[in-house]
């Protein structure tokens, strides 16, 4: 296969997988809709500086990936696709960089570029957030971008102009890291570096090469954090003390983890590839070829890379799935490196792959059985789908892949072999987008039914809202002066130092009086659970009710 045949299929193989799906299935709540609120108040409001969500401050995170998505909304309009877009080329540009260390290092005729790309796009995590509106993806490819233009600094002679050119990309990236999700843009290069650099007996160039990337960073980044400090002076307080120090240290951080959380999660993660680690493992120990010069430090330096960030968040007591997403990089090249490792030591030995393709084809013939003969034969209580065609969907996407891991069980051809397996499993991530139960839906994407009712809610009535719901409910009604009931969760800060002082927490006895004062322009949003057991013994006798399902959302008018 020609290099600009490999190019065009992992190029269609990322339209397809990554851009077709985007449109899919209704934004989620919390985190998209999150995203995709804050980008929209920016450019409704003009202010590009200060972020704020439900018209209130909110200072967790910095503008970069607000700025992504305001300017792809602003193109392309207020819907899904323009939301998830910077988010999916994200992880598009770092594959083409994974691409571009490994051709820079092996050379563009290696086996190494292309299957490292391939494995990164249809690793199970990397697919899975990179269909997702967050900050993970375009962080994950600053990171990236700064390692790679960092050891390809670290490969130029020192103080040559081309090593200057890079360490000061690798600060400009850098800074663009820093606007996404703050100092971690600064950890994660240094615990990269730092190891990478001593292993390499080269001390002296901890401090000479870290000196540009400083400047670069600050060059990007040092505007927007004198203007945030203007105009709002206790952004950095905020934003070091409790997103960071607090996050990292506390034992009551949010979204806290066991230790071990991401040991536990990642072979998850690196699916299907996880089950050729015995593979890679066996080209590793048994076909150790003596690498040299570029070829052996750029393995150096992805293990580096892969194994002292992974350290770090495992350290951090607030752990969540995509945190780890910059590893996958390096883990890629690595995986990919000892895979051909593995293919050198000849045929005969090669049962590996076998062996994860007859376990393949065993569990998914079980599960295609077990989803058939519920969806057929099972009380309707037990159905996956209240939809036939989503079931039928998921049917033929099973069929599909073993249709193809049976092509690649018979199949001889190396590389060929190892494309088969993976791509099957890709058809089944892209299947699972368009097939998601309603009754996840329901309770994850309330977008549908809030969209119903979106026009029949002036712009003079006013909303109350769980904040569990909120930002879905400015996003639909494009709103920002939403009213919270009992609690404030994330908006807590934004609430305490609100300019308009105008109440925009309410407590049940609260809420009770401001119904009664306003009636016929009152609209309350809330989970269903939350309102039959806490809200309505407490408020007074609605108009009418709307429910999206038993496990949804009610609408409830005053």
């Amino acid at each position: 296969m020609t290099n600009k045949i490999s190019a065009g299929l992992l190029l269609a193989l990322f339209a397809i997988l990554y851009l077709l799906p985007l449109q899919g299935h209704p934004l989620f709540i919390p985190d998209e809709t999150r995203y995709a609120e804050i980008p929209r108040e920016m450019v409704a409001s003009g202010d590009w500086i200060v972020p704020r969500l439900n018209g209130l401050r909110y200072f967790e995170k910095p503008v970069m990936g607000y700025w992504l998505s305001a300017i792809s909304l602003s193109t392309l309009g207020e819907n899904r696709f323009a939301v998830r877009l910077p988010s999916a080329l994200s992880t598009g540009f770092a594959a083409l960089l994974v691409f571009y260390i490994c051709a820079s290092c092996y050379g563009r005729n290696s086996r190494l570029p292309r299957l490292a790309t391939f494995v990164y796009l249809s690793t199970f995590g990397v697919m899975t957030i990179a269909g997702l509106a967050i900050l993970d993806t375009p962080l994950t490819l600053f990171l990236t971008a700064t390692l790679i233009l960092f050891f390809k600094a670290s490969e130029e002679p020192a103080g040559s102009s081309r090593e200057r050119l890079f360490l000061l990309g690798a600060g400009f990236f850098a800074g663009f890291a820093f606007l996404t999700k703050g100092f971690l843009a600064f950890a994660v290069p240094v615990l990269v570096v730092a190891p990478y650099l001593l292993w390499q007996r080269r001390r002296p160039d901890l401090i000479r090469m870290l000196v540009l990337p400083v400047i670069g960073a600050l060059v990007v980044s040092l505007p927007w954090a004198l203007l945030i400090h203007q105009r709002e002076p206790d952004f950095w307080n905020y934003f070091f003390w409790h997103e960071h120090v607090h996050r990292f240290l506390s034992e009551k951080a949010q979204h806290a983890k066991p230790f071990y959380y991401f040991l536990l999660v990642l072979p998850a993660m690196f699916m299907p590839w996880t089950m050729l680690l015995p593979a890679a493992i066996t080209g590793a120990v048994k076909n150790r070829k003596k690498q040299s010069g570029a070829k052996k430090r750029l393995l150096t330096f992805c293990s580096c890379w892969f194994l002292f960030p992974l350290l770090f968040f495992t350290s951090s007591s607030g752990k969540l799935l995509t945190y780890i997403l910059p590893c996958f990089p390096p883990l890629a090249i690595l995986f990919s490196y000892t895979m051909l490792q593995w293919l050198d030591i000849g045929f005969a030995k090669r049962n590996f792959i076998q062996w994860a393709i007859g376990i393949s084809i065993t569990l998914l013939s079980l599960i295609l059985l077990a989803i058939s003969g519920l969806q057929l034969f099972g009380p309707e209580h037990l159905w996956i789908f209240d939809q036939p065609w989503k079931w039928l969907l998921l049917v033929g996407s099973i069929s599909a892949m073993l249709l193809l891991l049976f092509r690649a069980f018979r199949n001889t051809q190396e590389l060929q072999k190892i494309f088969l397996f993976g791509i099957s499993f890709a058809i089944l991530l892209f299947t699972i987008q368009f097939t998601i139960p309603t009754q996840s839906l329901d309770r994850k994407a309330p977008g549908p039914f809030l969209s119903r009712h979106a026009a029949k809610i002036s712009a003079d009535t006013f909303v109350i809202s769980g904040q569990d719901v909120v930002r879905a409910v400015c996003w639909y009604l494009k709103r920002d002066d939403i009213y919270l009931l009992s609690t404030a969760g994330e908006l807590s800060y934004g609430v305490k130092n609100d300019d308009n002082k105008a109440g925009r927490l309410l407590t049940t006895a609260e809420a009770s009086a401001f119904i009664n004062k306003n009636r016929g322009r009152i609209v309350l949003i809330s989970d269903l659970k939350t309102y039959d057991i806490y809200l309505q013994p407490l408020l007074p006798e609605p108009v009418s009710v709307h429910s999206s399902s038993d496990e949804g959302y009610l609408l409830i008018y005053y």
